[in-house]
């Protein structure tokens, strides 16, 4: 789909991401910029993955339980569709969506839309994760926020996995992970694979 780009004053686009491990309050640094934006009465479109249920449907959520109402996509193509007439387009959890995330959020901005994706960086290996490193590399502005890790209290910039599985994605809360910084996450690892 080619999007028209747009004229006038304030008319072109850019694109921000926001990363860190879970529990670092990437959404609820999604919501302040949203809560802003409609403020400025920007026409907003929001978008999360249709995987993610942690918080039921329509809405993305932050783990303090503030919310915005958004649409749920299967695909990358949708945000494109759905989002094409809006200023603003924000893509929560960007790390689950296909590879095609990345062309969609460059056409928005292309087109003069201001995006805004969140995301986890990288998994519970420690990996970078799915589109977020692309999404990173062609963003305008990247805002890398940190949790406290839950062994040492310094920075947390891993999400540790607590629970059992190997499958890269497994939605989950405080009962699945937990954030921890680059040491105690590494600890962590070394002892799960001596198990």
């Amino acid at each position: 789909m080619f999007l028209e780009p747009r004229t006038g004053e304030g008319s072109r686009g850019w694109i921000e991401v926001i990363c860190g491990p879970m529990f670092s309050g990437k959404t609820e640094e999604l919501l302040r910029r949203l809560r802003r934006a409609k403020i400025a009465q920007m026409k907003l479109a929001i978008f999360k993955p249709k995987i993610d249920q942690r918080y039921g449907q329509g809405k993305i959520v932050s783990h303090d339980a503030n919310y915005f109402p958004s649409l749920e996509v299967a695909h990358s193509a949708q945000v494109l569709k759905q989002g094409a007439f809006a200023q603003l387009v924000a893509v929560d959890e960007a790390q689950f969506f296909d590879e095609g995330i990345v062309d969609v959020v460059e056409k928005l901005s292309l087109a003069g839309v201001r995006v805004i994706v969140t995301g986890l960086d990288m998994d519970y290996l420690g990996k970078p994760f799915g589109p977020m490193p692309q999404l990173m590399a062609i963003a305008n502005y990247v805002t890398k926020i940190h949790a406290i890790c839950v062994r040492c209290g310094q920075p947390g910039t891993h999400s540790y996995r607590l629970a059992q599985g190997d499958a890269r994605v497994m939605i989950g809360q405080v009962e699945a992970y937990e954030a921890r910084c680059r040491n105690c996450f590494s600890e962590g690892m070394v002892s799960r694979a001596a198990n």
